[in-house]
């Protein structure tokens, strides 16, 4: 999954990072209000971990400020990208709050760094209606283990590779639009260009072989996979 990080706390932060990029996931790290505001504008995410009493940057006034306005902003631009809420801030008027201001989930520090990926997987199966196993013709998927499995056997995968297939099997038959796909491939310093996308889709086809899958290229909408009849 490609995540959002924003948190201010040095600290946590950076147990936090370590423990999302062991797991596999991609991540995107803002400090500041301006830095969460900038990077959830003009990059999708699967998921967004949020810590709600953050700094402005140095170049803007000074003080703390809510991360909840940065959610309602999102919300209102018609942003669905799932939301768990990490803060100190855990009085139930306040996660009252966070929920109706459009939080999916919320947790009060300090929390066990497990519980977070167990609820990211969770907003995330909701989010896209599937379960944390996922099975295509002789492909399926195990989204707890982050395994592939092909005919019944482990099936490994370069990093790129396996992050395309991952999003084309959440969940599989779903349509995923070249700048979907590309934005969260993307580094922070460049987007992942058509030409580049198109080798890893054409070598994952190679690999697929006869295993009763398919990557459709549909003209104009992006790429979808699903079961050959």
């Amino acid at each position: 999954m490609r995540i959002l990080l924003v948190e201010d706390d040095e600290v946590l932060r950076a147990l936090m990072l370590r423990s999302l990029l062991d797991a596999g996931h991609r991540i995107d790290v803002a400090t500041t209000i301006e830095e969460a505001r900038h990077w959830w504008q003009v990059q999708p995410y699967d998921a967004v971990l949020l810590d709600l009493n953050l700094p402005h940057s140095a170049s803007e006034r000074s003080g703390m400020g809510n991360g909840l306005a940065v959610l309602r902003e999102a919300r209102a631009r018609g942003d669905r990208t799932p939301v768990l809420v990490l803060t100190a801030r855990d009085r139930t008027e306040e996660r009252i709050a966070g929920l109706d201001g459009g939080a999916d989930d919320y947790l009060g520090k300090p929390f066990d760094l497990a519980e977070v990926e167990a609820r990211l997987r969770a907003l995330v199966r909701r989010a896209h209606g599937t379960d944390d196993r996922v099975d295509v013709g002789q492909l399926a998927l195990d989204r707890r283990a982050r395994r592939f499995f092909l005919a019944g056997q482990p099936w490994d995968l370069p990093a790129r590779e396996f992050e395309v297939l991952w999003e084309l099997m959440t969940p599989p038959g779903r349509v995923v639009s070249k700048r979907d796909l590309s934005g969260k491939l993307s580094e922070a310093d460049g987007a992942l260009g058509d030409n580049a996308l198109e080798a890893f889709i054409s070598r994952l086809r190679k690999k697929m072989g006869a295993s009763g899958v398919a990557i459709r290229t549909l003209r104009g909408l992006g790429y979808v996979l699903e079961e050959e009849q």
